[in-house]
């Protein structure tokens, strides 16, 4: 293995080059090897490592949407073309990706990870080069007067491959001063019933059948308002935040909202007002950051203007009584581009979600659509994995941006468990437990719910719950009461496509779950004898 291309061990290094200075150190631990250090400059793309990849890698995307899985390196080939108006979900260098495999942050072999501690400055990713593994560390076009720390990395290996995964989330915790809040929510989503269709009466209707189901938090999705951007103009007939937050509170639950707050629609007044508040490209054009309902601009997260909305925004709907902030769409705040200050995206981005935690205070906050490692500190709760959906999903191409479907989410779901209660609490996303308009089957729903809950993972609902029968009913109590064990995920390099989970619960001594995603089965064993 080399580091900076340079036959090195341990010990002191220091590389010197026209663009910057580097001052480095390596050292062997109790868990592998540690390199960190110092840059000044303009370092640009600086390779750390590089070494002879394995046949098989588990590779990781950027963002919560993106995939997390086993691939074979050796056979790689390019994913379809992504569409442009999705190309930064895809990755932060989507340019990168018809040329060869990308791994953001961390990338592991069977029992050890290769990985970095943060991403405060620079995006850490793995390239496969040939047949050699290249880390790397991109700082874009920053220019650094001062020497500042590079993202430490690190070589973490385990007894298999979930403890390596399991000790490097450790790493990161401690790395990044993470703080776990005590309250872990069950609640209820307007999302998958109702998508932007959400009406007012829609949440009525719920809020009066809700106070049978355990929930604590009911939280309002996209929908309500008339254009992204301009969050207090309401769609439909939705009455103001106020009287949304007190006619929650009146049924006896915690109010939540759904915000892109990083971005804005080119239709959105926000845009129409302050279209230098945007990113943009070279050319001085607007940088797209997606398109969904139509073009939409990513918030210069630099700019002290946009940094004043911003927290006003956060502490008003705080102030009205909001206390669950879903917060969508946050890979917009760190797309590439010029900015109106000197720091990479990746500062950038860190600055708005600074802002929006300073805004809320104590208040939960769920990032979805986020740079993963960038996010570390000012989450409370991280969708790990795509959107999922009333239906199970075909096979298609997955890579780097799974479709949406309830296979590729619960995918994820097993593959990012590692993270959980380490750097936040991981969400699966919703559960889907209505018998009707869905066509996941009875078996579906529950080994869907039953992973969740084995996995202590976040439980939200996303039904018209006057469709939740008794079925529907009995698998959210027995995923809640499946939660609080401590798991551990076998086969994740197997050949098989079936997952083994293990976990030691209180109540339910130890538990077993098989999940085969490619059958659509799974296997539930309680007090099972090891």
């Amino acid at each position: 293995m080399k580091f900076f291309g340079l036959e090195k061990k341990e010990g002191f290094l220091k590389l010197e080059t026209k663009n910057y200075v580097l001052r480095g150190t390596i050292e062997k631990t109790p868990y592998g090897f540690k390199l960190s250090g110092a840059v000044k400059g303009r370092p640009g793309r600086i390779e750390i490592i590089r070494k002879e990849i394995p046949e098989e890698v588990l590779v990781n995307n950027w963002q919560s949407w993106g995939v997390c899985k086993v691939v074979n390196a050796r056979r790689y080939t390019p994913p379809p073309e992504i569409p442009s108006n999705w190309k930064y979900t895809a990755s932060i260098f989507p340019e990168l990706l018809r040329e060869s495999l990308q791994s953001d942050y961390f990338i592991a072999e069977e029992g050890k990870v290769y990985g970095f501690l943060s991403s405060r400055i620079a995006h850490p990713f793995f390239l496969l080069d040939g047949k050699e593994l290249v880390a790397y560390l991109d700082y874009f076009d920053a220019y650094f007067e001062d020497y500042v720390p590079i993202e430490t990395f690190v070589i973490v290996e385990g007894l298999d491959t979930f403890s390596a995964l399991r000790n490097y989330a450790i790493l990161v915790s401690v790395e990044n001063n993470v703080k776990l809040r005590d309250w872990e929510p069950i609640g209820w989503c307007s999302w998958y019933q109702y998508y932007d269709k959400v009406t007012w009466k829609d949440i009525l209707n719920n809020l009066k059948i809700a106070r049978d189901f355990p929930y604590e938090v009911f939280q309002v999705d996209e929908g309500y308002e008339k254009s992204l951007g301009d969050w207090f103009e309401m769609e439909k007939d939705f009455p103001t935040h106020s009287e949304i937050v007190e006619t929650i509170k009146q049924h006896g639950f915690k109010p939540g909202i759904w915000l892109a707050p990083f971005s804005a629609e080119e239709s959105s007044k926000l845009f129409a007002s302050h279209p230098d508040w945007f990113v943009k490209r070279e050319s001085g054009e607007h940088e797209i950051a997606y398109v969904w309902y139509e073009n939409t601009y990513a918030l210069d997260l630099t700019n002290d203007e946009v940094k004043e909305w911003l927290f006003n925004l956060f502490s008003v709907l705080r102030n009205m009584g909001y206390e669950y902030f879903k917060i969508d769409f946050l890979f917009a705040g760190a797309i590439p581009g010029v900015r109106r200050k000197n720091m990479t995206p990746i500062q950038a981005y860190r600055e708005g979600m600074r802002i929006i935690r300073r805004a809320v205070g104590d208040a939960y906050i769920l990032g979805c659509g986020a740079p993963l490692l960038p996010s570390v500190g000012y989450v409370d709760g991280m969708r790990i994995g795509p959107d999922t959906a009333p239906f199970w999903g075909e096979e298609k191409p997955d890579f780097p941006t799974p479709p949406v479907a309830a296979k590729w989410a619960l995918r994820n779901t097993i593959t990012r468990a590692f993270l959980h209660k380490k750097l936040w609490f991981n969400d699966p996303d919703c559960l889907l437990l209505r018998e009707v308009d869905t066509s996941l089957l009875s078996e579906e729903r529950k080994m869907y719910a039953y992973v969740c809950g084995i996995l202590d993972n976040v439980v939200i609902q996303s039904d018209d719950l006057r469709l939740v029968g008794k079925e529907g009913r009995a698998i959210l109590l027995e995923t809640l009461l499946m939660k609080g064990g401590k798991f551990k995920i076998e086969n994740l390099f197997s050949s098989s496509p079936e997952y083994g989970i293990v976990c030691q619960h209180k109540l339910f001594g130890t538990m077993k779950m098989y999940v085969n995603l490619e059958k659509r089965e799974y296997k539930l064993e309680r007090h099972v004898k090891l």
